[in-house]
C-alpha cells in the first residue's frame, strides 16, 4: 500500500487525483490533504479517504474544519505552518497542486522525504527551479511533471538521450480569447476570461490561459525541468488541445503525445509511473476528429510569451519576479482595478524596475526567493497608480 498526500486537494487537480485513487482504494493510504477556503469539501474528502490529517489554508477556518471533522478521527490543522508540517509527513508519493507561489514550500518539504513529488504547481519551477531540482537530488527524491504539456514531453523522452533533442514544442489552446482581435481585449472582463473552450480548470489558471501567462510559465518550466536551451523551445497554438507536446530529434523525427483534454491522464501517468495503468479517459477516434489545426502564437497579442523568453535569458530571480508580479496583477484584474491588457504591461514594468534595482540574482535559497516574490508584489501596487492614470 502506497502512502500519498495531496496538497491542493479541493482544486481540479486534487479532485481528479482523488478520483483515480478512489478507483483502487486498497492500493493507497491517504496521509494528508490540504485545501483552500472550501472547508466542507476538504472535510468530506478527508472523511471519505480516511486521511490522517486535513489542513485548511486560512487559520480563521480552523474551528469550522474541526467541527466538520468531529468524530472522524481525522486531525485538523490550519495555516502555513500546519501545511508545511503535513507536507513533512513521510509518504511515498505527493501531489503538489496548490495554486501559485504558495505551493513552493510544501513541495520542498515533501521532497525532503525522498519520495516522489508529482508537480502540478508550475510556479515552483518558475520561481525556484534550481533550488527545487537540487533539493530533489540531495534527498534522492523524484519529481514527475503533471502539467499536460510537460507530462507529454516527459513521456516522449522515455528511452531517449537529451543530446538527441533538437526542439521541444508545447501546445496552447489559445484560451478564451483565441479568436478575439487585439482591439477587443482592452474591454475583456474577468468573467469572459475565466471561460475555457476545452479544459475545466479554476478561475485563476483559466484567466492565465486567456492571457497566455500560463503558457509563458510553461515555457520557463520546460527550460528548468528538462534543461533545454530556450532557443529550442517553441509554442504552437493548437485549438483542439489533443496534441499536448511534440519533441523533435536531430534526425528530423518528431514524437508527438496525443490524448484527450482530461487531466486524469497526466495525473494517472505520474501516479502509476514507471508503469502504466488503466485510466478512465476518452479513447480518441481519429476518423471522427477530422483534422487537427495549428498556428503560430501572436506575441503582440500575447506579450507574456516575449517576457518569458526574457526571463529564461536572465534566469536568477527573474522567474520569481515574473510570477509574483503576474499573480498580483491578476489579483487586480479579477478585482476590476486594471484591464486585461494592463496585466502584461504591469509585469513588464516590474521586471524592468527590479532589474534596474539589481535585486540579487541568486535564487539558491528560499529566503532569497521569498524576498524577491514579496518585493515584486509590492512593486505592482506601486506601479498601478501610474499605469491607470
Amino acid at each position: 500500500m502506497r502512502r500519498v498526500s495531496i496538497f491542493g486537494a479541493t482544486g481540479s487537480i486534487g479532485c481528479n487525483t482523488l478520483d483515480l485513487i478512489a478507483r483502487d482504494p486498497e492500493a493507497y493510504e491517504v496521509v494528508a490533504l490540504t485545501g483552500g477556503r472550501n472547508v466542507a469539501k476538504l472535510a468530506k474528502q478527508a472523511r471519505a479517504f480516511g486521511a490522517k490529517i486535513a489542513v485548511v489554508a486560512d487559520e480563521g477556518d480552523l474551528d469550522d474544519l474541526r467541527d466538520a471533522l468531529r468524530g472522524s478521527g481525522v486531525e485538523a490543522g490550519a495555516g502555513r505552518q500546519a501545511i508545511l508540517e503535513a507536507a513533512a509527513r513521510p509518504v511515498d508519493w505527493a501531489m503538489s497542486a496548490i495554486v501559485g507561489a504558495a505551493g513552493l514550500e510544501p513541495g520542498l518539504a515533501a521532497l525532503r522525504n525522498g519520495g516522489t513529488l508529482a508537480l502540478a504547481n508550475k510556479e515552483s519551477l518558475v520561481c525556484a527551479g534550481p533550488l527545487l531540482m537540487e533539493t530533489a537530488r540531495r534527498h534522492g527524491a523524484t519529481i514527475l511533471p503533471v502539467d499536460s504539456e510537460h507530462s507529454a514531453v516527459f513521456q516522449a523522452l522515455t528511452g531517449e538521450r537529451m543530446e538527441a533533442v533538437e526542439r521541444v514544442i508545447i501546445t496552447a489552446s489559445g484560451g478564451a480569447f483565441r479568436d478575439w482581435p487585439i482591439e477587443r481585449l482592452a474591454t475583456a472582463t474577468a468573467a469572459e476570461a475565466a471561460t475555457h473552450p476545452n479544459w475545466d480548470m479554476g478561475q485563476r489558471i483559466t484567466i492565465d490561459s486567456a492571457s497566455m501567462f500560463n503558457k509563458a510559465l510553461e515555457l520557463i518550466e520546460t527550460r528548468e525541468f528538462f534543461g533545454v536551451d530556450p532557443a529550442r523551445i517553441e509554442v504552437l497554438v493548437h485549438p483542439e488541445s489533443l496534441i499536448h507536446a511534440i519533441v523533435g530529434f536531430t534526425d528530423g523525427g518528431l514524437m508527438a503525445h496525443v490524448g484527450p483534454h482530461d487531466m486524469r491522464h497526466a495525473i494517472g501517468y505520474a501516479l502509476n509511473w514507471p508503469d502504466r495503468a488503466h485510466i478512465p479517459v476518452e479513447r480518441l477516434d481519429f476518423a471522427a476528429m477530422g483534422r487537427l489545426t495549428f498556428e503560430a502564437p501572436d506575441e503582440v497579442k500575447y506579450p507574456a510569451l516575449r517576457l518569458a523568453r526574457e526571463v529564461m535569458r536572465d534566469r536568477g530571480l527573474s522567474g520569481t519576479v515574473f510570477n509574483g508580479a503576474k499573480e498580483r496583477a491578476l489579483d487586480h484584474f479579477i478585482a476590476g482595478r486594471i484591464s486585461f491588457l494592463h496585466m502584461a504591461e504591469t509585469v513588464e514594468r516590474v521586471l524592468n524596475i527590479m532589474s534596474s534595482e539589481r535585486l540579487g540574482i541568486d535564487a539558491s535559497t528560499l529566503d532569497m526567493v521569498r524576498n524577491a516574490d514579496e518585493t515584486a508584489r509590492k512593486r505592482v501596487d506601486e506601479v498601478l497608480p501610474r499605469l491607470t492614470s
